[in-house]
């Protein structure tokens, strides 16, 4: 799970934070950073791991547009880009003189050739929908892309400005995975597998004003515990993201630290394997969205940070309805859908937990309380990362499990019966067919709002939570982004007030 929103609207969280008055940046110093999940590789092109994002993205590998801290789609390696009227040809003006890590120069034909990769039928891809929407690619000259789609695509930008549709360079791109090679601020320098990816400054970099640090450490510390001693005791400087929002408020009391605290587009679902009986039943999956309580689930597990979720769209993003009111919490409704649905005694299932998400566990233990209200016995098994991606999300080898999609507009995810909740609905891939080539704003809402309809009726998942977030640091960093509108810890602007 991973990538992108449009615009974003803070949450108001009430933590004490420590805001910087308007300071000149300082150029040098080192930052140690830490987050919880170390990713499987380092190629946002082969994997779906947002992991991978968090790291590389905007950091290490850029692409032709990105996100900026606002939300707002800004130029990355296109100056500028124009879109035709009939909204189907895009016209990329490519910055002139940037070069990969490595001395390859970028330019429109590697442009071409990247994208062509990505749409290729051999494709590592995880999305090769996002390339493969378009019918030609034509190369004016080195620094101008020009894209003809097949069709009117309403989230072609958002796509382009996501992991997937980074840059890569022509030679050495085979090993990407464990040696990332991009255009980015910072380039790859050493990955200590269990431990740590170190990156240092571009000193050739296409935008000669940044970066502003000499040098990125990203510690990977499971445990937010451990994270918050970490930090205290000085071994790290910043948590990139906080999983465990309980801390967050004693940490903000240590003067030498402050937190931030915004919006993330991170939703917390209980994915349910649609094709797996009885959860094919969609009786049951309303059954279970009536037995859960979404707003104990957040106050148990998030100290009450958290907005409460009924479709798969974060609140923070256009288009979004709200459906939260579609299952309310009704034990009795519950039962009386599990017994029309042929099951009044309940069942027996298995939920895998991802070990690497502490909130996921705590989530799932939660959840199996209040589905044994309606004699749901849930088996908990916590399995690794790995075996996560491996099992669930690959070979779709489960009943339920739990997880963050942070992909801001990936509800077309709902639209592929092979996606690893298999769900299969005629219905939605209609509503999201017209969403996609919808004329004006008008319509876009209409139908992103049906496709969120669908999917909460359906009940097609267990719709949670959205996270927020929170990062905590030392009082001396600044301009770390307050919100997450894109699934990147992006350290291009940060620096060190001295």
């Amino acid at each position: 799970m991973k990538k992108v929103v449009f615009t974003i609207l803070a949450l108001t969280l009430f933590l004490p934070v420590q805001w910087a008055a308007a300071e000149t940046p300082q150029k040098g110093g080192n930052l140690v950073l830490c987050v919880g999940d170390e990713p499987p590789g380092l190629d946002p092109t082969a994997s779906a791991s947002a992991a991978i994002d968090r790291v590389v993205y905007a950091n290490i590998m850029e692409g032709l547009i990105k996100v900026d801290r606002n939300g707002q789609f800004v130029p990355g390696l296109a100056a500028k880009w124009e879109v035709s009227p009939d909204g189907k040809v895009y016209t990329f003006h490519l910055r002139k003189g940037v070069t990969f890590h490595n001395g390859e120069p970028f330019n429109a034909q590697v442009a071409k050739w990247n994208i062509e990769r990505g749409a290729a039928e051999e494709t590592k891809n995880a999305h090769p929908e996002f390339f493969r929407v378009i019918e030609k690619i034509e190369t004016p000259d080195d620094s101008t892309l020009k894209l003809t789609l097949k069709d009117v695509d309403a989230l072609f930008i958002v796509h382009m400005a996501e992991g997937d549709a980074v840059m890569l360079p022509m030679k050495g791109f085979e090993n990407t995975a464990a040696e990332p090679i991009g255009t980015g601020p910072f380039k790859f320098a050493k990955w200590t597998r269990g431990d740590s990816v170190e990156m240092v400054r571009n000193d050739n970099y296409w935008n000669p004003q940044l970066p502003y640090l000499d040098k990125v450490t990203y510690r990977f510390i499971k445990d937010a515990s451990a994270q918050v001693t970490a930090l205290k005791a000085g071994d790290v400087d910043l948590i990139g993201w906080l999983f465990a929002p309980e801390l967050a408020a004693d940490i903000a009391k240590d003067k030498r630290f402050k937190v931030l605290a915004g919006a993330s587009t991170s939703e917390v679902i209980m994915s349910t394997n649609n094709k797996v009986k009885p959860f094919d039943n969609k009786l049951v999956r309303q059954a279970m969205a009536h037995a859960i309580d979404r707003q104990t689930v957040i106050d148990l597990i998030m100290a009450s940070y958290g907005t409460v979720i009924g479709s798969h769209w974060p609140p923070v993003t256009p288009y979004y309805k709200d459906m939260t009111g579609r299952f309310p919490y009704d034990i009795e409704k519950a039962k009386a859908l599990m017994a029309k649905a042929g099951y009044p005694n309940g069942f027996e299932a298995t939920i895998k937990l991802p070990a690497i998400y502490a909130y996921a566990q705590r989530a799932g233990e939660v959840i199996a309380d209040m589905l044994g209200q309606i004699g749901i016995k849930l088996k908990i098994e916590v399995v690794e990362w790995g075996y996560w991606l491996d099992r669930v999300f690959k070979q779709k080898d489960f009943e339920l499990s739990m997880i963050g999609h942070a992909e801001a507009w990936d509800i077309g995810i709902y639209a592929n019966p092979n996606y690893y909740f298999q769900y299969d609905s005629q219905e939605f891939r209609d509503a999201y067919a017209k969403a996609l080539k919808a004329p004006n704003e008008a319509e876009k809402a209409k139908w992103f709002g049906r496709c969120q309809e669908i999917v909460a009726e359906d009940a097609v998942n267990g719709f949670l939570f959205l996270t927020p977030s929170l990062s905590a640091m030392k009082v001396e960093l600044m301009d770390w982004w307050e919100n997450y509108p894109t699934i990147a810890l992006d350290c291009t602007e940060v620096w060190w007030k001295k």
